[in-house]
């Protein structure tokens, strides 16, 4: 079995701040997730059983910066992955600081403060998603948001909804993401019910309940792990034979 591997080098002029950034790096990678009882509650769908199959080990990605996460995630709204990192790119020249310590780097993400009064609009953002931007920028510059040492989620979530623009599934995914939630799961987005073939989102909800504490892994493997299309119809057809016989019982 091939293993992959990366070195991490970190650059610091204060060696206490080495544990922090070991730990902040293992939740980007994900690599305390218990994988096998991960596997084992997920596998017992068919439609994931596959998925893990074909690529055994997928873990949720973190995040360095909650509040980067939950901006980029307000970016990505209605547009498509490519147009989200291009205003990504925009909004951090614009009002990123600039960074010239590391080969590759050029700026940094911009301090909440930097956007609680920054003309967004200017970077391409329609105005009501700007409005959002600056709104979470004061929500987490005044202490009401906070993306560290958050022990109820929901009320975490609860509070970001509170925000003009940000709705269950910006939530759902920046707890998956930024606070590490194992059953983060935003139901009703579109790749997840068309890869499972659902037609509404109490649907998705219902079937998902069998996959708690860990509905954020089975969203990675609908999003990142497609099955063929003979493998959903073989789905669907089994399902129809069961509920045929169902029928004839009753």
């Amino acid at each position: 079995m091939w293993r992959l591997g990366w070195v991490a080098h970190a650059i610091h002029t204060d060696p206490r701040a080495l544990f922090q950034i070991v730990e902040r790096i293992r939740n980007m990678f994900d690599l305390n997730a218990d994988w096998h009882a991960i596997a084992a509650r997920l596998a017992t769908d068919r439609a994931l059983g596959q998925r893990i199959r074909k690529a055994p080990g997928l873990r949720v990605p973190g995040c360095w910066d909650g509040f980067e996460l939950a901006v980029r995630a307000i970016l990505g709204q209605q547009v498509t992955v490519k147009g989200a990192t291009t205003l990504a790119g925009r909004l951090v020249r614009a009002f990123g600081v600039p960074f010239t310590g590391v080969e590759g780097l050029t700026h940094l993400f911009p301090q909440p403060a930097a956007l609680i009064e920054a003309d967004l609009k200017s970077i391409g953002l329609p105005s009501a998603r700007a409005e959002t931007i600056r709104e979470l920028a004061r929500a987490v510059a005044t202490g009401t948001i906070r993306f560290d040492g958050v022990i109820d989620t929901a009320a975490f979530m609860a509070k970001l909804c509170d925000v003009s623009g940000i709705g269950r599934w910006t939530a759902q995914y920046v707890a998956m993401r930024a606070l590490r939630e194992p059953d983060g799961f935003p139901a009703g987005d579109l790749g997840l019910l068309r890869g499972l073939g659902f037609e509404s989102e109490r649907e998705l909800e219902q079937r998902s309940e069998a996959w708690r504490p860990w509905r954020a892994y089975a969203a990675m493997y609908v999003w990142n792990v497609p099955i063929e299309k003979t493998e959903r119809v073989n789905r669907a057809a089994a399902a129809a034979v069961v509920g045929s016989r169902a029928e004839q019982r009753i």
